[in-house]
């Protein structure tokens, strides 16, 4: 037996598991489970969430419910951002920081009738939990949601297909949440998701999570896509991924995430690493995430250092061919001074430098379907 298929053995099963092997899926493992990485191939699958709609599974990922009166409050403790604020059905990115302002995780966090839901990253989510029930008073319930999956659709026909599946999810706008019904099935459907498009992400109890994805890639306009696509969708779109783009040794201002800080919130701090951030908000961070864009057909990957002359000035976080760009792309950390559009750099790629420029990003344009937008 190969060391893959060691490691393979060794990752845990999540509920589309066989679903997947039935439809040819590669499977590796990534945050300890097991999980499609493609399926007919990462640029085919790429251009079809672009163009139709993309079914991913995100089951990995961790599903908390925060229960008890001022549980926003607490969070706020926590998280940057505007959580007492937020009305109902409503959702907002936002960060998990330590004491140093670094960011633990980033994820996002919704106001449901009676109880916050929050969505955390895989690989992260049970030291989140174990940060939330560290620093939360004894009285604010945490619950997480181990039986429930959770998918999503991407692309500017998912609402076509969805809203066939589950007819009203189209009255939702980008960052909307709200309880669905599917043939007796509870789902929590968002407007939202990772990849710069419009699209959903679905809660499913476990149980009837292969029903429902059969459901869904029924639809003309659907197919499965794996991870590797959804890794150069959401870099096309200028999204970090935590564990590459994002660390505790970054913070918000660093990591150019400020937007995830609400005017309040920037007033009057009162969370976790707030001294740190608000500084920097006043004076600077020393280095700035940054999109690049690369000359010539060469990818520059994650880990590749960046050059200003003969002075290494930062470091490559993601990088890689971009399908819908029709060219290499990636995202990076340079000093400050450096973090300007046209900034010519080079990479350092086995050896030989590449030439790269700091570009604005998203990389694509952003097509969330948000309230009041013109049509």
């Amino acid at each position: 037996m190969s060391e893959d298929a060691n490691i393979a053995e060794a990752a845990e099963a999540l509920p589309l598991d066989a679903w997947h092997r039935a439809r040819g899926a590669r499977m590796l493992p990534f945050a300890g489970y097991s999980m499609p990485i493609q399926y007919e191939g990462i640029m085919a699958e790429h251009l079809w969430t672009r163009e139709s709609a993309g079914l991913f599974d995100v089951s990995h990922m961790g599903q908390l419910l925060f229960t008890g009166e001022g549980a926003d409050a607490a969070l706020e403790t926590l998280l940057p951002g505007n959580i007492k604020e937020l009305g109902a059905g409503r959702m907002r990115y936002s960060l998990l920081l330590d004491e140093n302002g670094g960011i633990l995780d980033d994820l996002m966090v919704t106001r449901r009738a009676d109880d916050i839901y929050m969505v955390v990253n895989g690989a992260t989510k049970f030291d989140d939990i174990g940060v939330l029930r560290e620093h939360l008073p004894d009285e604010i319930g945490m619950n997480h949601l181990e039986d429930q999956a959770l998918i999503a659709l991407q692309g500017p026909k998912a609402v076509d297909a969805l809203s066939r599946v589950v007819p009203g999810v189209e009255a939702l706008f980008f960052m909307e949440a709200g309880g669905f019904d599917w043939n007796g099935t509870p789902l929590w459907v968002s407007r939202s998701g990772y990849t710069g498009e419009d699209g959903f992400e679905i809660s499913v109890p476990a149980d009837a999570v292969e029903a429902f994805a059969e459901a869904l890639a029924g639809q003309p306009e659907v197919k499965p896509i794996g991870l590797g696509a959804r890794d150069s969708l959401r870099l096309e779109a200028g999204l970090p991924l935590y564990g590459h783009d994002l660390d505790p040794g970054v913070t918000p201002v660093g990591a150019d995430l400020t937007f995830a800080m609400q005017k309040r919130r920037r007033t009057e701090g009162g969370f976790m690493g707030a001294d740190v951030v608000l500084k920097q908000l006043a004076e600077g961070a020393p280095n700035k995430r940054v999109g690049l864009s690369v000359e010539g057909r060469l990818p520059v990957r994650e880990g590749a250092p960046l050059y200003n002359g003969e002075a290494q000035v930062g470091v490559v976080t993601s990088g890689g061919f971009a399908p819908s760009v029709g060219a290499p792309i990636a995202m990076g950390y340079v000093s400050a001074d450096l973090a300007v559009a046209g900034t010519a750099l080079e990479a350092e790629v086995r050896g030989k430098r590449v030439p790269v420029a700091v570009a604005p990003m998203p990389f694509v344009p952003h097509r969330y379907h948000r309230k009041g937008a013109p049509k």
